[in-house]
């Protein structure tokens, strides 16, 4: 268990299943004292990832989502509070997992009714290795002024008269998340107000006690005084009373124990906390109270004389000199959602774009944050620029030398193939630029230049599977899909695709490792066995050869390199290079004033 403080001003979290409301609260809370950064670094919601855009005071920023708790804490490795939200069901698991993660140091539980066995498992963990763990069944907890979890201390309104948006001088904890607000309500009235209030849940195993939390209030300058609120059932008050009576508590301890009505009712009632059941005397609120009593802390005769007894204990160390009330100040405005805003006037707009590739604000456009005039002075070509807006990592020169090299042999393929064809028909019947290239390309596909994505997605597949060529091949066959890469209608053995060599040899002298090209060289010699024009065409070159790519730059993790092939960015090397093509054909057949194309009758087969 931590010995001092939790949370700071820079504190940051990952929260787990995206709830909305909670992770706004966070969000204005965080602009309510100030705070330069956001305190959610991540989200973590399971089986998806992308952005969430939310509100920090004015802007709207994009908060990463991640697939597992793993990725999320990789990637945010300054990030060490976890909040779960997750069901009773899986809080367990989750909670361990995130405990696992070296850079996870506290993990708020928010779920109740998470079996008691698993709750003991995740407290042992967190002890072994030094971990917090608040909750399960809590609301979470505050530090005034720095970082607050999910719901805690409710609304935006209640925090302005809680004055939780600056430190005051009091360490409050309490098991019950509903009485907390009405004791930092109750503590702000009478006293500077909060430094840090825990609700520690009111199951019958909380991951930490009461105890655990007032020693550390023990150890923080800050905390002038202690207010605690514990209920009947379980004795984790005992812990506190030992605790004082040896002196490890030194400064002033104003104590409440809820429940004392249970002796009005002639049978045990259980009231809402699963802990929340008197056992005994021992259990009972009038025993701890008494206990505590005689422990040395300020117990009042009821919880009506409640608020009065803390005021009178903070009003002593005042007096004594022993702390000086903070000054107040105005907190900002915490701007107003639209649905509210369009009634005051007062109005923020969520954004319906986002952009991560480039940035077009400032003084110059940048590509993944590097400036226009950088690339320029660094004598940066095409490929570079594609791999800044296309992969958002400047890639190393070989990789953007075999793009643009990818660029100019698949520029164009002469007038008879069915992109060139379409778009100078399409020029010759006077239509405009745009128009003359969008026919071309809309004729790219997996029979015309569309088939670089798949023959990387089937090459890599066979390939780390492990399949033979022939596996491969016959494979593909009993599936009737066509093997794409393979095959050409003019090449063959004895007249291989010169664009395909050059690659090979481009590839083979500057490439750390060619293994998917190699792959496909050896399908490509058991295909030749079947037919005589089976060779590896430009697409399976291209194809391969960019699986190398990625592979060997060391700069690509797998689902990168899945999701790279998955999206169609092999394909978008045919269509950037086949469009300097279709431009040429367009502006040639302008420039030669050719007339609007009709087909010879004597090229067309009339039959019934």
């Amino acid at each position: 268990m931590a010995t001092g403080q939790l949370f700071s001003r820079t504190t940051q979290a990952l929260f787990y299943n995206y709830k909305q409301l909670p992770i706004q609260r966070m969000l204005d809370f965080d602009f309510l004292c100030g705070r330069e950064t956001p305190s959610v670094a991540g989200i973590i919601n399971p089986g998806s990832e992308g952005f969430q855009k939310l509100f920090f005071g004015q802007e709207e920023i994009a908060i990463p989502v991640h697939a597992t708790i793993e990725a999320a804490s990789a990637a945010h490795p300054t990030a060490d509070v976890f909040i779960n939200f997750a069901s009773f069901r899986s809080a367990a698991a989750s909670s361990l997992s995130a405990l696992k993660q070296p850079t996870i140091r506290v993990v708020a539980i928010i779920a109740e009714g998470v079996p008691e066995s698993d709750t003991k498992e995740l407290i042992a963990y967190a002890r072994a290795n030094n971990k917090v763990v608040i909750g399960p069944a809590t609301v979470g907890g505050i530090q005034a002024g720095a970082f607050k979890i999910g719901d805690t201390a409710g609304t935006i309104d209640n925090i302005i008269n809680c004055k939780l948006y600056r430190p005051g001088s009091v360490g409050f904890v309490s098991k019950s998340g509903g009485m907390s607000n009405e004791l930092y309500n109750s503590i702000a009235r009478v006293t500077d107000g909060i430094y840090e209030g825990i609700a520690i849940g009111g199951d019958v195993f909380p991951g930490s006690t009461l105890s655990d939390h007032v020693l550390r209030f023990n150890n923080i300058p800050q905390v002038k005084m202690i207010v605690v609120l514990g209920e009947l059932g379980g004795r984790d008050e005992y812990s506190l009373v030992e605790a004082l009576k040896q002196g490890k508590v030194t400064k002033p301890v104003v104590a409440w124990v809820s429940g004392t009505c249970a002796t009005l009712f002639k049978s045990e009632v259980q009231f809402g906390h699963a802990g929340a059941k008197s056992g005994g005397d021992l259990e009972s609120a009038q025993g701890k109270n008494q206990a505590l009593r005689e422990a040395g802390a300020v117990v009042p005769t009821s919880y009506e004389a409640f608020e009065t007894s803390i005021k009178e204990t903070f009003d002593k160390l005042v007096e004594e000199g022993k702390t000086t009330p903070v000054k107040e100040f105005t907190p900002p405005q915490i701007p107003e959602d639209l649905n509210i805003a369009i009634k005051s006037g007062k109005v923020r707009a969520p954004t319906h774009i986002v952009s991560t590739i480039s940035d077009d604000r400032g003084e110059e456009p940048c590509y993944a944050g590097v400036p226009m005039s950088s690339i320029i002075e660094k004598g940066l070509g095409v490929g570079d620029v594609i791999s800044l807006l296309w992969f958002k990592r400047s890639l190393p020169r070989y990789c953007t030398q075999f793009i643009e090299i990818c660029i100019m042999l698949c520029a164009d393929h002469g007038p008879c193939v069915s992109g060139a064809h379409n778009t100078i028909v399409t020029a010759r019947a006077g239509k405009d630029l745009v128009s003359s290239l969008v026919s071309g390309l809309l004729t790219i596909g997996p029979r015309f230049g569309g088939a670089i994505d798949d023959a990387a997605r089937y090459f890599k597949d066979a390939h780390d599977r492990g399949l033979t060529p022939y596996e491969f091949v016959e494979g593909m066959k009993k599936k009737g899909i066509r093997v794409a890469g393979i095959g050409h209608r003019i090449k063959n053995r004895d007249n291989k695709d010169k664009r395909v060599d050059l690659l090979q040899k481009f590839a083979r002298t500057h490439f750390p490792s060619v293994k998917y090209m190699e792959y496909a060289v050896q399908v490509e010699t058991y295909t030749l066995t079947k037919a005589n024009n089976l060779v590896l065409n430009v697409d399976g070159a291209i194809g391969s050869l960019f699986l190398d790519l990625l592979a060997c730059s060391g700069m690509f993790t797998k689902q990168e390199i899945d999701e790279i092939v998955g999206i169609g960015y092999l394909n978008g090397l045919f269509v950037l290079a086949r469009s300097i093509g279709l431009i040429g054909h367009t502006f040639d057949q302008k420039r030669l004033k050719q007339p609007l194309y009709r087909h010879p009758w004597e090229d067309v087969l009339y039959t019934k």
